[in-house]
């Protein structure tokens, strides 16, 4: 609604922002966030700085989740039997049906939810109707959760703290990556690596997997394997470990044969790391085995990790979906058993791997009901169809880790005539009260457990003021167990004799199913900013592919031309059926093995997501057992047929351009902090001089402020949540698979990927192919903002221009798209926008600028930017104005922590860091060191400092820390 402001609103003030905390909350995923609104309008969601969960920021999923809000593909009321409906016609028909139930069952169907006071509604709802609650995960983690039952009595995962792991050894689990919580482990494996003056160690991390995850090309030792083979690994360590610390001699046994297949040089260091670390290690895998878990947790029992970096006392409540359960549901469906079933805000006919059976089955089910917002591959089969609200227009709390609480609450009024699920819920069992009331009590119950003593409506505000709440009890019992307190479960021990035993050595393909970081499960589909962000390891969108050895693609003829960005159709052959997917040649990929993203494919997502790429969950409805992302016996044909896949990177390596990118090891840095540093010298009459010494630039002099920013390539996992926060932030325009194919992606901020090389350094030719198992670093890149900015000196329109404060300026209204300054620019980040991208029947998929809806998510600090100008990182200027006002406001001088960048905010291991260098008390001047400033030349004492192409003197204000990785010496 439009407010006049003669009748202004006591807490909106015209251009100024206001904030809320509330929580995220998709499919099994959560995060803590502050919303930003604009005049009623959420338009930005940063991580909840209080929130001990999430670590105070956020990911790609969450940063594109606003978009969802305006999303038109939502529902704008109820559904009954497929036609436009009302709330009384849909509670009175529900009603009746329930009451209809018989001697059959009823199931609610969702994923994991954390919510107590959304349980609590479910369980009062189930009493009433005798309703089977079943929870499920479009990942699996059943394997786990029954083996930590069996082993502790809880079946929930455990705290993981990788700070306090000193060496991590990973069996094909991305905890950086596609995990759970993947915020909080980045965050806390970073603290880990981060190398300075006073701290010269960094932890070590071992990676067995067959796909490259965002975890192996951050690990010091990548180990390509297949993930059959995992479990051999893993009994091979139990044996290794219990033959040096153990006390047990329960060794796992199997044919010795099988022990060729397994790289033992590299294992056996990884056991010696982790003996030396013994209660500073951790060990962790992917296997959805319940016995092959089992070993896991009896080597972290034997490395006396219960306790330190595995607690038990704070587990989570994330992932907690029973397969068990899920299969009982389908069985009971084919037994034509079940009376109605409620499909709690889940997709499983899309994302369940036992999606054809829970399709054919519903057609025996008389009452069959969806909360999905939207008409999707699930809701559409349904009767009922009663749109939940988005989480930013409702009430809620969460319990995402025990006793650790945070809330949701509207940052919005309702868009359209839906209702809360849970409100749904109290309808259909005839409770007096809404959810909101509900939720207030069960607080009101919950007060004294945080110790408070104030009347309820002041704790209340303080609850949702802060966002979060933790219940500390001193007298809960320690439910870690005891060091070298391990049982002999000679039962897992066998179990596990018996599985490796069974494996074949295949000579078949071994395909790898895995969700990626930016479509994920696919919850998402029909969110652009996802579709078009690159996937952080292959830098492909708008698709899914298969990822395939260098090898094995020389041995199928695969031919690609990343001219072109042309690459083969390869038929893909599988219990009778045969699919064509286009393939990426990926360095990294295990021999034999291949992977291939799952979220795709779907034909229910919105005019965004359909047909986008191939649906790989159906390669898993076969599948009886439980749910087990690799199968084996995969056959590969080259049909020879070419397809276009969108890349924004297509060259893998820098040729040992050392200006670029800049690495030493640990035990070099040791010795020499200036280890690996590149120095370019000029050639004068009187010698050899630094660039600097030999310049036609006067320098400048910022008298007030200098913003300076910094990246440590060390922090920096490339999970690209920077860059999805910046597009947010900045209005950036999303262009389309054919316009990402003609190189004319709009993203102000990219982060480069290079692997390295095994050519030797004269071998020019040679450096251009990345190593079959390559070490990855991941740069941040963006506008440098040069002191001598070579964009500035070349337009004719003085449209470019630098500020007083060291910032390289864009006038938008200047700028006749002559492009010099995008050929004159060394690092290529400016952006030119052939077309007008908002309001542009061509740019259908720019749904965030060509509908009115869409158009509600902009940030209006930010001009929406017109046909033929250029574009580049501004350095959030909009953001440093705003800090600018407050301390006006204030009547202050600005101070360090005023200005926060989007990239920054989002960024969950402080890799950048940004601010007034001339500052003496900011964080970005004792980071670098800054010794002296000497007209904008800055003096550092910071050994890893360097900037990028710093041999042709442009002086730019972005510095990175040098790369340092800590492999164990042969």
């Amino acid at each position: 609604y439009a407010i006049p402001y003669v009748d202004k609103p006591v807490d909106v003030d015209a251009s100024l922002p206001n904030y809320y905390a509330s929580t995220y909350s998709m499919g099994s995923d959560y995060c803590s966030v502050l919303v930003k609104t604009r005049e009623g309008r959420p338009i930005k969601l940063d991580g909840n700085k209080f929130s001990k969960v999430s670590a105070g920021c956020t990911s790609s999923q969450v940063e594109s989740s606003v978009l969802t809000l305006y999303d038109r593909q939502r529902l704008k009321y109820p559904l009954l039997n497929n036609k436009e409906s009302n709330w009384r016609a849909v509670d009175n028909f529900v009603k009746n049906e329930l009451s209809k139930k018989g001697s059959k069952k009823i199931y609610v169907v969702s994923h994991s939810i954390n919510s107590p006071s959304t349980l609590d509604v479910i369980d009062r709802f189930s009493n009433k109707f005798d309703v089977a609650h079943v929870e499920y995960d479009t990942s699996s983690y059943t394997g786990m959760l029954d083996a930590n039952e069996e082993s502790f009595g809880i079946r929930k995962l455990p705290y993981y703290d990788f700070s306090k792991a000193k060496t991590v050894v990973s069996f094909g689990y991305d905890f950086l990556g596609s995990s759970f919580n993947h915020n909080l482990f980045n965050k806390q494996f970073t603290s880990q690596r981060v190398v300075n003056r006073e701290k010269r160690e960094m932890s070590r991390l071992y990676t067995f997997e067959s796909n490259l995850s965002l975890t192996g090309a951050n690990s010091d030792h990548r180990i390509p394997i297949r993930t059959s083979h995992s479990k051999i690994y893993i009994a091979e360590l139990w044996n290794i470990l219990n033959s040096k610390i153990g006390s047990s001699r329960d060794y796992i046994n199997y044919n010795k044969s099988k022990k060729s297949i397994i790289n033992l040089d590299m294992l056996n260091k990884a056991a010696d790391d982790l003996i030396k670390n013994l209660g500073s290690s951790l060990v962790i895998s992917s296997s959805n085995d319940k016995s092959t878990q089992s070993i896991v947790i009896m080597i972290n029992e034997l490395l006396r990790s219960y306790g330190k970096t595995i607690d038990l006392n704070k587990c989570y409540n994330i992932r907690k979906g029973d397969d068990n359960k899920m299969v009982q549901f389908v069985s009971d469906l084919e037994k034509k058993s079940v009376h109605g079933v409620i499909f709690l805000n889940s997709n499983p006919v899309y994302n369940h791997y036992l999606s054809s059976r829970i399709r054919k089955g519903l057609d025996s089910v008389p009452l069959k009901i969806s909360t999905s917002d939207r008409i999707d591959e699930t809701s559409v089969l349904c009767d009922v169809i009663a749109p939940d609200s988005h989480f930013l227009e409702s009430w809620n709390d969460y319990e995402p880790i025990d006793n650790h609480f945070s809330f949701g609450q509207p940052t919005i009024r309702r868009i359209f005539d839906t209702r809360q699920s849970q409100d749904t819920f109290l309808k259909w069992i005839d409770y007096e009260e809404n959810y909101f009331s509900l939720l207030k009590n069960n607080w009101r119950k919950k007060q004294k457990l945080l110790k408070s003593n104030e009347p309820f409506q002041i704790f209340w505000d303080s609850l949702l003021h802060d966002g979060v709440a933790e219940i500390v009890d001193k007298n809960l019992k320690n439910r870690n167990p005891l060091p070298n307190s391990y049982k002999n479960r000679i039962s897992e021990v066998n179990k596990i004799s018996t599985l490796i035993d069974r494996e074949s050595n295949n000579e078949n393909f071994e395909l790898n199913l895995y969700h990626n970081m930016t479509v994920s499960d696919g919850i998402q589909s029909n969110n652009p900013w996802l579709q078009e962000m690159p996937d952080p390891i292959s830098k492909v969108c708008w698709d899914n592919y298969i990822s395939i050895n260098p090898k094995d693609a020389n041995k199928l003829s695969v031919k690609t031309d990343v001219g072109t960005m042309t690459t083969n159709l390869l038929l893909l052959k599988y219990e009778q059926e045969s699919y064509e997917i286009p393939v990426i040649i990926q360095p990294g990929q295990a021999e034999g093995t291949i992977g291939l993203a799952l979220g795709y494919g779907r034909k229910l997502a919105g005019p965004v997501g359909d047909n986008i790429g191939f649906d790989a969950t159906q390669l898993l409805d076969s599948k009886s057992s439980f749910q087990n992302l690799t199968i084996n016996n995969i056959i590969l044909e080259n049909t020879l047929k070419d397809y276009r896949i969108a890349q924004t990177q297509t060259h893998d390596t820098i040729m040992s351009r050392e200006s670029v990118i800049q690495e030493t090891s640990l035990d070099k840095y040791k010795k020499d902090p200036y280890a690996g540093k590149y120095q370019f010298k000029v050639a004068t009459s009187e010698g050899y001089k630094k660039p600097e010494d030999v310049t036609l630039w006067s320098g400048h002099e910022y008298k007030n402020h200098h913003w300076v920013m910094a990246i440590d390539l060390n922090a920096c996992t490339g999970c690209g949540s920077c860059v999805i926060a910046c597009q947010v932030e900045n209005n950036i325009p999303v262009v389309g698979k054919e316009e990402v194919l003609n190189r004319r992606e709009m993203s102000w901020l990219r982060i480069d990927r290079y692997y390295s090389s095994d050519a030797d350094v004269d071998d020019l030719q040679g450096l251009e192919v990345a190593a079959e198992n390559p070490d990855v670093t991941f740069q941040p890149m963006m506008c440098q903002h040069c002191n001598n900015a070579p964009c500035e000196t070349v337009c004719p329109v003085a449209a470019t221009t630098h500020s007083s404060e060291g910032l390289n300026q864009m006038t938008y209204n200047r700028c006749i798209g002559t492009r010099y300054c995008a050929n004159n620019c060394p690092y290529k980040v400016r952006r030119f926008n052939w077309f007008k991208y908002h309001d542009n029947e061509q740019f259908d998929k720019n749904i965030a600028m060509n509908n009115d809806l869409g158009k509600m998510v902009l940030n209006p600090d930010v001009t929406v930017r017109s046909r033929g100008v250029m574009e580049k990182c501004s350095f959030c200027v909009q953001k440093i104005q705003q800090g600018k006002l407050l301390a006006k406001t204030e009547k202050r001088r600005l101070k360090d922590g005023d200005v926060k960048m989007a990239c920054g905010s989002a960024c969950s291991t402080d890799a950048i860091v940004f601010g007034d260098v001339n500052d003496k008390n900011s964080r970005i001047r004792k980071l670098l060191q800054v010794e002296k400033i000497d007209k904008a030349t800055l003096k550092l004492k910071e050994e890893r400092a360097y900037a990028v192409l710093d041999e042709i003197r442009v002086s730019p204000n972005v510095w990175y820390l040098r790369k340092v990785r800590n492999k164990k010496l042969a």
